[in-house]
Formats: structure tokens, sequence, C-alpha cells
């Protein structure tokens, strides 16, 4: 246990170092961002990392996440790169819908046929980068948005190196089957178009309500208030300070429930890797 601790540390320092990367970007190009998940959390119950935790987790609203993908790429340093979802195979494959901050001398996986399909992309340390965009007021409307972008993940899903259908019971099987089918159809830059178009439909609608375009399909129900996340905060964590929501408290509620309680010993353990994550010296990641 202790060498996994140690293990930890060094992917805490690397996931550091993206953040603050992310912070530096953003305050220089005056984007504001906010601590997200897991990460947030952290920043409230730890004032830093969760101690088991191995990932990261930022957030934008839509303007903000738009700018920033206008500077990232040129502005990060080396040994990091910015990694769209439509970077695999050519925009041809799936994995989800989320950009991220690549660490690249760094290994959380071992070799396998899964990881030589998405050609080693996704074999890093990363940062998430989740979008919030603005849900309709009218309670229809939003349940309409929600359910188109649960029927595009699930089209995707049959661009993805295999479905893993022993997780699903069977009615959820039998619609993630029935959405795959009809995916094979269509071709998956259509389905990057598609799921784009439905997150910003309503951007220029001032409404009172945004939600996670980008997450998971059953974290979809997710939804902020304007006040929680169009404005942001700063908590300490780690050596120096971040952005949240100013709404962090509501935010990690709907997420966590009793959020300052912490989990069973038994589920105080990474969550993330098949391995005991790598992180290598620059220049040295002998992959």
């Amino acid at each position: 246990m202790e060498g996994k601790k140690q293990d930890l540390a060094r992917v805490h320092e690397a996931n550091l170092k993206v953040l603050k990367e992310i912070d530096r970007i953003c305050r220089k190009h005056h984007i504001q961002y906010m601590l997200d998940s897991g990460t947030l959390l952290g920043a409230v119950r730890h004032k830093g990392f969760i101690p088991w935790d191995d990932d990261a987790d930022v957030a934008f609203t839509r303007p903000n996440f738009e700018r920033f993908m206008d500077v990232a790429q040129a502005e990060l340093p080396e040994g990091m790169s910015l990694l769209r979802p439509e970077d695999f195979r050519s925009g041809r494959a799936f994995y989800d819908f989320t950009p991220r901050i690549i660490y690249e001398h760094s290994r959380v996986h071992r070799d396998s046929e899964e990881m030589r399909f998405y050609e080693g992309k996704l074999n890093h340390i990363w940062v998430d980068l989740f979008i919030l965009d603005r849900l309709p007021d009218k309670d229809w409307q939003a349940e309409w948005t929600r359910l188109l972008q649960k029927i595009i993940y699930g089209m995707a899903m049959a661009h993805r190196y295999k479905l893993d259908f022993a997780k699903y019971s069977l009615p959820d099987k039998l619609r993630v089957g029935a959405l795959a089918a009809v995916g094979h159809l269509a071709p998956m830059r259509l389905l990057f178009q598609l799921q784009r178009r439905v997150s910003v439909k309503d951007q220029d609608k001032k409404t009172a309500r945004w939600y996670y375009s980008n997450y998971q399909p059953d974290y979809l129900y997710v939804t902020t208030e304007g006040s929680w996340c169009e404005e942001v905060a700063e908590l300490p964590f780690e050596d120096t300070h971040f952005m949240v929501p100013a709404g962090y408290d509501p935010m990690l509620l709907i997420l966590y429930g009793e959020y300052m309680w912490y989990p069973p010993e038994e589920k105080q353990r990474p969550s993330h890797s098949t391995i005991e994550i790598e992180v290598f010296e620059s220049g040295a990641d002998g992959v």
C-alpha cells in the first residue's frame, strides 16, 4: 500500500503540473475555468487532491471553453498536448466526447489491443475538460435535449473499440444494442457534428440553467443554476489556488450528496488505471 501511495504522489504531481498550465493559460487570456467533479471535491474537502484519486477534472462554460481551445495547443509546454475527441483514427473512432490535456511522459495501462486501437493516445495521465452548455428553461425541452445527447452517445458507441454489454441491465442492453446498430450506419464525423449542434443550440438564449453536455449519459442529469457556474471563486489547492464555481456547494451536493463524508475504506482506491501508474522524466517515457 505504501508503494501505491508513493505512485499516486507522482501522479498528483503530474496532474498538478497540468492544472497549473491550464490555470496559467486561462489567466493570461482572461478565461474562466472551474475545477470539477473529484478535483473540486478535493479542493473543498482536502485543499488538494483526494488522496486516493488518480485523475483531474476541469470545466468551462461554452464561451470560455471555445476561447481556451483557440489558444491551448499553442500555449501548452513540451510534454503536454491537447487531445480532442475527434483525434482518434482520423475522426473515425469514438471513446467519448471529452477533450483532454495529456501528460505525455506517463503510462496508465498495459499495452493491449484496445490501447493500440486508440493509437496509444489514451495511455497517459490526463485532465478532462468538461463543457457546460445552456439548458432550455421548459422542462420538456430540457429532457428532449438530454435525450438527444443520449441517443447520439449510444450511436457513437458503435465506433468504440468494443462494446461491453456485461455491465448493462437487460433493458439497457436492448437500448444500447439498438442505438449502436443504427450508429454503424452513421459516420463518426457526422455524429461529432450532431453532438456539437445539440450542445450549442441554445447558446444564444439567456436560459437560467446549464448542463454538462459532454458528461457520460448517466451523469447528464447534473444541472446547475447560472449563478453557480457563470462566476468563479478561488480555493487553495496543494501549493497554489485554483478557480472553482461560485456555487460549488450545491454542485457538489448534486454530484456526491453529503460530500464531506469519506467513502468506506474499500472504495478509497484509484479507478482509472490497469497498472500502477508510471510517470517518467521528460524525454524518457520509454513508449
